[in-house]
């Protein structure tokens, strides 16, 4: 079977049999076409005459010879679509064997989570400070992220219930998993002015709905229309460079470790599954002592 009649079969399986959406299949299609490319570049009938070192030869080129070549991350995902196609069609019977089983991507670099200091968190909620309505929302929200280390999409989640006291809020995380985290002071000071004097006229100019919250529509508030607050925000306290959606949740979990937190809780107030996700936070902490013994200590260097 050709490369071509291959990928399509195989991608009619993940549309149909497996059910996956469209975008995730697009993305299959783009990358499982990098491969056909290539074996017909290099006279293949298709990937039934590849062998492992064939493979291991498409690896070189996607991160060496191809122009440009491609980032580690993106090998990594493309012998992943390349897999699922060679098992598929191991599985149907179009192909003898499957050559694509010790096939390991390309060991992708740890990649540190990076925290803002906190006097860099004060000047960030800082500049969104006012008595506007949006600005009494987007004060509350950036304390909220900044308190309990909430991701973005968790925190335009919550509804006005799952405050569920003046002390704790209830978040949930990926799966539907659910935590309940502290609020800080500053939250809830924040969180109380903006449910006083700003939601309820945000709340009168767009259907009902328990969104804790709200556009300037008076819908529930939009992924997007959060990132652009921390935007905007970064660039009013002169932190571009160094502020993602994520830096407040980041912030959160480096802030809690410097301060004597153990590694467990905060596992828990992430919502993280494993406490091996949450431990890369130490790394972080353990380059901050170096950094600080090297400076402070008289025969550091």
């Amino acid at each position: 079977m050709s490369a071509t009649a291959s990928v399509e079969g195989y991608l009619r399986h993940l549309t149909v049999e497996r059910g996956l959406a469209r975008n995730t299949v697009t993305s299959y299609r783009r990358d499982l076409a990098l491969y056909a490319d290539w074996l017909a570049a290099r006279g293949f009938d298709g990937p039934g005459a590849v062998g492992e070192q064939d493979l291991a030869d498409f690896v070189r080129f996607l991160g060496a010879e191809r122009r440009p070549p491609l980032a580690t991350s993106s090998i990594a995902r493309v012998l992943s679509a390349v897999r699922g196609l060679h098992r598929f069609l191991a599985e149907e019977g179009v192909i003898e064997a499957d050559v694509s089983r010790e096939l390991r991507p390309p060991k992708l670099p740890m990649r540190l989570p990076k925290a803002i200091p906190v006097e860099d968190v004060v000047a960030l909620i800082a500049a969104v400070g006012g008595e506007e309505l949006h600005e009494l929302r987007d004060t509350a929200l950036l304390e909220l992220l900044y308190a309990t280390g909430a991701r973005v999409s968790e925190a335009i989640s919550l509804n006005v219930d799952d405050l569920v006291d003046e002390e704790v809020v209830r978040l949930f995380g990926k799966g539907g998993k659910q935590r309940i985290v502290p609020l800080g002071s500053y939250a809830r000071r924040a969180i109380d002015a903006y449910l006083v004097r700003a939601r309820p006229t945000l709340s009168a100019r767009g259907p009902a709905t328990p969104a804790l919250f709200l556009g300037l529509r008076g819908r529930r508030m939009s992924r997007q229309a959060a990132w652009e607050v921390i935007h905007r925000a970064a660039e009013r306290a002169g932190l571009e460079a160094s502020v993602s959606p994520h830096t407040l949740r980041h912030s959160f979990a480096t802030h809690l470790l410097e301060g004597g937190a153990d590694v467990r809780v905060v596992q828990e107030l992430l919502g993280h599954s494993s406490v091996a996700t949450t431990q890369i936070y130490t790394l972080v902490t353990a380059d901050t002592l170096r950094e600080m013994y090297t400076a402070a200590h008289p025969r550091a260097r």
